[in-house]
């Protein structure tokens, strides 16, 4: 049984490198903190190989929501507002809603979603808005499991504008009680990963292999050895022993502070790059999500400072109003930043 255990870790952690090495995907980590006194916080670093616009935007609830699929599109009325970071203002990639549920969207190379009939009877989605969808219709991670579960319509991908990268993404959630939901599509079929304790998240391979090295890094301790490259197993396990390792404290000063150096330790250094492994993309920005006190955390690489937005603070009723906060060009703000959203058009979500 061990030496049979161990063979198979070492597959694994073959089967790691090589995807580490030829697979031309893109890398972020998200990882959750579970403190004192209730305290969650959940942390995402997003890594890309180019420059990626974010902005953040304030999306009150009571909002029409499309799936942007043409007619067979999928249709709601956003029951929870929420604060969220996009992507070239095309698409929700990482957000908290009003009642401390987290969604990340990250690479999966491995992804393959079911088939889209624009005339069937099952509608779609544009993948753009899936972390959108979920944000804007669920308070907690069993709801949303229990609901996309049902796998009532289907989630639609396309080609990156201007490339030939077709997205291929797995969704992460996190809620104030500390419950996680990893969804992956594998063979056109959606595996759902439901527990407290899948707490981090990274890219290749699929979570259960993930899971499986992970397993082997857990026997090490890690103040002797842990792994050290950008590759996804890696800092799967970097996180998964750090997170840990972290005071566990609801002070939130030393939280916030212990949370981002989890996030930046898995972090990529700006402008590395490598030809041979074309997976290993450079950290562009980063997020914290306290989930208990309903702050959102923000810094880009290019940027001195982080600032944070209290949704508290925010009109998220059906009487707010979108607002935008543009850090697309690199402008620094610092400390508490609700009051300097402006009132904006909410951007269309890609679709097809």
């Amino acid at each position: 049984m061990k030496k049979g255990f161990f063979y198979k870790v070492t597959m694994l952690l073959a089967a790691a490198f090589i995807y580490g090495s030829v697979q031309t995907s893109e890398a972020c980590t998200r990882v959750v903190y579970k403190g004192t006194n209730n305290t969650i916080i959940t942390a995402r670093s997003m890594d890309w190989k180019d420059e990626i616009d974010a902005n953040l935007w304030v999306f009150p609830s009571g909002m029409e929501r499309s799936g942007s699929v043409g007619k067979n599109s999928v249709n709601w009325t956003s029951k929870y507002g929420s604060v969220i970071a996009s992507a070239w203002d095309i698409a929700t990639t990482d957000g908290i809603n009003e009642k401390g549920l987290v969604a990340n969207i990250l690479w999966l190379v491995e992804t393959e979603y079911p088939k889209f009939n624009p005339d069937g009877t099952k509608p779609g989605i544009t993948i753009s808005a899936w972390a959108q969808y979920v944000l804007d219709n669920f308070a907690t991670v069993n709801e949303a499991v229990e609901a996309l579960k049902k796998e009532e319509f289907v989630i639609v991908s396309d080609y990156l504008p201007g490339t030939q990268k077709f997205a291929t993404l797995h969704l992460s959630i996190s809620d104030a009680t500390g419950d996680n939901a990893i969804f992956e599509y594998v063979n056109g079929k959606l595996n759902i990963h439901h527990s407290p304790t899948y707490t981090v998240m990274t890219n290749s391979p699929i979570f259960n292999d993930q899971l499986a090295i992970n397993k082997y890094w857990e026997s090490i301790p890690g103040t002797d050895m842990l792994p050290g490259t950008n590759r996804a197993a890696d800092r799967f396990a970097r996180a998964a022993y750090y997170i840990e390792a972290i005071p566990q404290t609801a002070d939130l000063r030393t939280s916030i502070a212990s949370v981002f150096s989890v996030i930046r330790n898995c972090s990529v250094p700006y402008g590395i790059s490598s030809e041979a492994e074309p997976n290993i993309s450079s950290t562009r920005w980063r997020s914290v999500a306290d989930q208990k006190n309903l702050m959102y955390f923000f810094e880009t690489v290019k940027t001195p400072n982080t600032f944070w937005v209290d949704l508290t603070k925010l009109d998220l009723t059906k009487k707010g109003k979108v607002r935008k906060l543009d850090v697309s060009h690199n402008q620094t703000y610092s400390g508490e930043t609700s009051a300097l959203f402006k009132e904006a058009k909410p951007f269309v979500f890609l679709g097809i």
